[in-house]
This record gives C-alpha cells, sequence and structure tokens, in this order.
C-alpha cells in the first residue's frame, strides 16, 4: 500500500508543478488546503484548539506565530496521536545512542533534530506522510525518469526510517554516517558508485578532496547539499571537483521546504507549504520565514517562525515557476553580529552575508575560513589559505574588509584575532560565521 501511495505523491507532485499560471491561483489552492488541514487538526489537537480560541479557521493568519521552543513545551498537547514528549524523546534518543533508527512509536516514525540552536526537538510523521514525503522529495529531487536506477549515497548526523522509506530495486539508499571518519566509508562508498550524492557542505567538500586525491572514484550525476549553509566557496570547489552544480534541499525539523530546480534556483514547496515573510530590513530583502505545512497532520506545523534568515530572488527563475524562489539562505538569526554603535546607544545589527563577503573578497588565495564573534569588541577569525601566500598580506586584507563593513552600518571597530583554521568534527554542524555570544543590557 505505501509504494502506491508513493507513486500516486510523485505524480500529483509532478502535475501540480505544473498546474497554476499565476500566484494568484496557487495562493487560492493553498488557501483551500490550509482549511482542509485545520478541518482534520483542530478536533485532534488541544493545543492548536485553544489557540484558535474564537478565532475562526479562514483567520488562521490572525494567530501569534509559534516557535520551537513553545512547539517542545506543548508537544504533548500539540500532536494529534495524544503521544508523551518523553516517551517520544525516549525513543529518539535510543536511537541516536544505538546508531539503529528503526525504532518507532507505533507505526509513526520519531526523528530528533540536530539541535544547532541549542534546543533539540523531536518530530513525529505518520504512515501517509512518510508516503507523502517519500512521493514528493523524488518527483523534486530525483533526476531522470522514476523507472531508471538510482543508488542515493546520503551522508547525514542520523538515518530515519522517513529517508528509507522508498529503498526499492530500482532506487536503492545507503546511509553513511557522519560520526565516523571518512576514510572508514571511501571504500563502500566507491563500490556503491551512487549515481546521486546528498550530503552537508562540510562533508561535500572532503569527498571533493578525496575526489581530487583520486581515493575517491565516483561520478554521480547530482551532488545535492543539505543541513548546513552552503557558502559560495565550499560550492564552487565542490563543483568543479564533481563537475556538476551543487543542488540544494531546504529541509528542517519543521518540514521539507525547499529545494533547487533544474536551473539551480532554490524553490520554496509552495504545494505542501505556506511561507509567509516576517520582514528584517526596510529594504524589504531579508526575512524570517512563518511557514504553515498543510501536508502534516500527526504533528501538525501552523504559523511556525523559523529562526533562519533568507533573502527572495529578485529576477525570474527561466524555468517559470510561481513558486516563490530564494536568492540565498544566509544562516540563523543567533548568528547576525551585533555591534555597539559608534555613539555608544544601542546595537548595529550585521547580517551574515555581509561578513561572508568581506572575508571571500579580501583574498583569492582562500580556500576555507570560519569568523566568530566572541563579544562585541572581538571577532576571530581562522582561514586556511595556499601554502604560499603571504599571512601578513591577507590578514591584512581580512581586518580592512571586516572593517569596512563595521564602519559602513555605523559600529564601533572590533579587535580582529587570527587564530589556526580547524575543521569541524562530522557530529557537528560547520558554521562559518557564527556568534557565539548573547548580548545583554550590561554589555
Amino acid at each position: 500500500m505505501e509504494i502506491l501511495r508513493i507513486l500516486w505523491q510523485y505524480w500529483t507532485t509532478k502535475r501540480l508543478g505544473k498546474k497554476w499560471k499565476t500566484r494568484a491561483q496557487l495562493e487560492r489552492w493553498q488557501e483551500r488546503q490550509v482549511q482542509k488541514l485545520l478541518r482534520c487538526v483542530l478536533p485532534r489537537s488541544p493545543f492548536y484548539r485553544e489557540r484558535f480560541g474564537t478565532l475562526r479557521p479562514d483567520e488562521w493568519r490572525k494567530l501569534e506565530p509559534i516557535d520551537k521552543q513553545l512547539m517542545m513545551e506543548s508537544f504533548s498537547e500539540l500532536n494529534t496521536l495524544g503521544i508523551d514528549k518523553e516517551q517520544a524523546f525516549h525513543v529518539a534518543f535510543l536511537a541516536e545512542e544505538s546508531r539503529d533508527f528503526t525504532p518507532a512509536i507505533g507505526n509513526v516514525t520519531v526523528g530528533l533534530s540536530s539541535g544547532t540552536s541549542g534546543n533539540r526537538g523531536i518530530f513525529l510523521v505518520g504512515p501517509a506522510e512518510r508516503a507523502r514525503w517519500a512521493g514528493v522529495i523524488l518527483a523534486k529531487a530525483l533526476p531522470g525518469r522514476l523507472r531508471d536506477e538510482h543508488r542515493i549515497a546520503f551522508f547525514l548526523r542520523a538515518n530515519s526510517n522517513l529517508y528509507t522509506s522508498v529503498d526499492r530495486r530500482r532506487i536503492r539508499f545507503s546511509f553513511f554516517d557522519l560520526l565516523i571518519p571518512l576514510a572508514e566509508h571511501l571504500d563502500r562508498l566507491n563500490v556503491f558508485s551512487p549515481t546521486i550524492l546528498v550530503a552537508p557542505p562540510s562533508m561535500l567538500r572532503l569527498l571533493a578532496e578525496a575526489k581530487e586525491k583520486g581515493s575517491l572514484q565516483i561520478s554521480p550525476g547530482k551532488v545535492i547539499s543539505v543541513a548546513e549553509v552552503l557558502d559560495p566557496l565550499d560550492q564552487v570547489y565542490i563543483s568543479q571537483a564533481f563537475q556538476q552544480e551543487v543542488h540544494q534541499i531546504y529541509q528542517c525539523t519543521e518540514g521539507f521546504l525547499a529545494v533547487t530546480c533544474p536551473h539551480g534556483t532554490l524553490h520554496v514547496n509552495e504545494d505542501i507549504v505556506v511561507m509567509e515573510k516576517e520582514y528584517l530590513d526596510e529594504k524589504r530583502e531579508r526575512f524570517y520565514p512563518i511557514i504553515t505545512d498543510f501536508s502534516r497532520t500527526t504533528q501538525p506545523i501552523i504559523r511556525y517562525r523559523l529562526n533562519d534568515i533568507l533573502s527572495e530572488k529578485k529576477t525570474p527563475c527561466p524555468c517559470g515557476s510561481v513558486y516563490t524562489a530564494l536568492e540565498t539562505i544566509e544562516g540563523r538569526a543567533d548568528d547576525v553580529f551585533l555591534f555597539h554603535q559608534v555613539d555608544g546607544n544601542g546595537w548595529v545589527p550585521v547580517f551574515p552575508d555581509f561578513i561572508r563577503r568581506a572575508v571571500m573578497a579580501a583574498s583569492d588565495e582562500i580556500r576555507e575560513y570560519r569568523v566568530r564573534q566572541i563579544a562585541p569588541w572581538l571577532l576571530e577569525v581562522s582561514v586556511w589559505t595556499d601554502p604560499d601566500s603571504s599571512m601578513d598580506a591577507w590578514q591584512k586584507q581580512i581586518t580592512s574588509h571586516l572593517h569596512a563593513i563595521v564602519r559602513q552600518h555605523g559600529g564601533q571597530l572590533p579587535e580582529i584575532r587570527f587564530t589556526p583554521y580547524e575543521r569541524v568534527s562530522g557530529g557537528r554542524k560547520l558554521r562559518r560565521v557564527e556568534r557565539v555570544f548573547t548580548p545583554s543590557e550590561q554589555e
């Protein structure tokens, strides 16, 4: 039965992608889907029933957005099956510790988020939702035809029943654990010879280096970046090593949110989610996404504010899709750098993309980097460059570029401290731009 659901969703997704000619048509259809979701959810979720109060279902956009902390605090009342939060966490942590990711609660898949923000979360996916997700991701991410042979290698911190739900004769999945050193994966990866390679950018970078050295002999037809922000520096290097454009899947605990089209543009999956925009700047270029996923009923996601900073693409994509196109996923709100204003009154925010561009513009010899804001007055910069490059020259350039950006934003100039570059381990997410202090009124 599940394979039939997957196939039905695959063809439905393919058909829907060509259905709408205008945004207005898409948005009217989305509204009908949200109303359908609410008819299912409200009688079964005490949390959302109380949250709506006297609001009518068609007034759902008036709901105050929720966040990860509130969702986890209210988990037992929010999900529609009455699954207890402690039970779900127990199952998820057991799978994490044993590295056996098959356990579930009944027929419900339980997953654990990576917790980059320090607040780990759990998610529930029922069997119908699992089949729907599999059909959607195959339709959007799989190159060629469904009946072609596909071998998908995915490097993740944790496996899940969700990922292996489509493991069939012509579509084979192989999980590679990020907690295991890369050298132990190479032989199996060469034998498996994936047609599709899925991994975080930090791992794709290591695989690209192994490819250049000759210890990795695979030639995938598609390379997909997941789980971390894809830095332009890494994107170019990975693309050159594999001679493939690097595609992206934007997915988190809260849903399958976006995927690149054949032209490399990241489009929001507006056939399964509504994405509202909470703008962060006067130019209305950057925003927090507020999502409502009308494909999920077990753990409903209704007006959920993500902590990610997104920017919308200004020019139309050649593919002609009416789905929202994203220019970049800049990073998390927690990684916006904060400096004291020149006059000392208040904070000056500098978005991660400005920091990223400043470092990359400093020198063509930079291979990898990390910038961490330790305090309002201190930045720690780690850089890996060509061995023959002049350290004094690129350090001066980086300092000059970073100071220029802070000065343009009206902030007090920080000290720039350079430290040796160290790669993060497979169990941690790579954040090339990271703020590690929490502002307080006393600072």
